[in-house]
């Protein structure tokens, strides 16, 4: 940590990234350092609007001794490898949604931040959005019962061209950097679900690409048994025109939950109540990696529970390609 830890921070992936700058230098207690990009007028673009150093090869930052954390907003299939290799180095590492695209990566990420004793997180906007706070907070009390039924809706529209794009051309459409609808878009639904409908037991899903020319799916369909024997379903897709977002609900034996993206915001269904124990925790990924690492508090997602929604998505391609029901063993 740098004076009156304050937390020095490098950035890799510009494109993502670019929002994960606006959150630390939005914070007094956070300092951007350096940028890496493969694009260099981008690195130093960024870097000049930042006041910071640029560098178009990210083993620089790792190199770096004034910087305490890896941010990592690369291609799905990278996270973790990256994620590794800083933290070999000695840094603290976060990476953006998905954690990766399969869980090897994922376990050898989590054994290297345990051997090291260094914070290894998972950036996902939503675990920081009081209203889903307040929608995990409602079911752990009880507010709903037992969940008996639950259901995730995730339908976006992409053209062909953004699969074609971007830096470098192709990569969102590769089995080997991205994973389709389930594990870049529908990865921040299905990480707030589980969140939500804890333990999964089993999986049978489907994948089918029915709109796009690509390697990755763009539809997925899952049934989920649940910890209590209720049953989930989960779909997810880029071919949906007009786009109708994300859809949650959750039945219980006392109650629903629902919460549509673009509908009302949720509301609680029961009065706050004085919580027992701490819930000390970040409103954003700096907050958490700060408090991680000076006072020792779980970030809101380790590597631990952002592998959770990897193992599951893995489950549905897996399930699809062999038509087996999937057991899962990491939830």
């Amino acid at each position: 940590m740098g004076r009156s830890n304050e937390l020095r921070v490098g950035i890799i992936g510009l494109g993502r990234g670019r929002h994960g700058i606006k959150t630390i230098q939005g914070m007094d207690n956070a300092k951007l350092v350096a940028v890496c990009d493969l694009q260099e007028k981008k690195a130093k673009k960024i870097a000049e609007e930042n006041g910071c150093d640029w560098t178009v090869e990210y083993g620089d930052l790792l190199d770096r001794k004034d910087i305490d954390v890896i941010g990592i907003y690369t291609s799905s299939g990278t996270h973790c490898d990256i994620a590794i290799e800083a933290l070999n180095a000695g840094k603290h590492a976060y990476v953006t949604k998905p954690m990766d695209v399969y869980t090897d990566p994922c376990t050898r990420a989590i054994e290297t931040a345990d051997k090291s004793g260094l914070v290894l997180a998972v950036d996902f906007g939503r675990r920081y959005n009081e209203k889903y706070r307040k929608m995990a907070r409602d079911i752990r009390r009880g507010a709903i019962g037992r969940i008996m039924t639950a259901d995730l809706r995730v339908k976006w529209f992409r053209t062909q061209g953004y699969y074609d794009g971007g830096f470098p051309l192709g990569w969102r459409k590769s089995k080997r950097t991205e994973g389709g609808s389930a594990s870049n878009q529908g990865v921040h639904g299905i990480d707030l679900f589980m969140w939500l409908i804890g333990k999964v037991i089993d999986v049978y899903g489907v994948r089918r690409t029915l709109n796009h020319e690509m390697e990755t799916e763009d539809t997925t369909a899952a049934i989920l048994t649940l910890e209590d024997g209720g049953i989930g379903s989960i779909v997810t897709t880029t071919c949906a025109d007009p786009a109708s977002g994300d859809f949650i609900e959750i039945n219980g034996t006392k109650g629903s939950i629902s919460w549509d993206a673009k509908a009302q915001p949720y509301e609680s269904k029961e009065e706050e109540k004085e919580e027992a124990e701490s819930t000390e925790t970040g409103n954003n990924i700096i907050e958490d990696m700060i408090l991680a690492i000076n006072k020792g508090i779980t970030p809101n997602v380790d590597g631990r529970e952002g592998r959770k929604s990897v193992e599951l998505i893995e489950a549905i391609y897996t399930s699809s390609d062999t038509g087996k029901l999937i057991t899962l063993k990491y939830q």
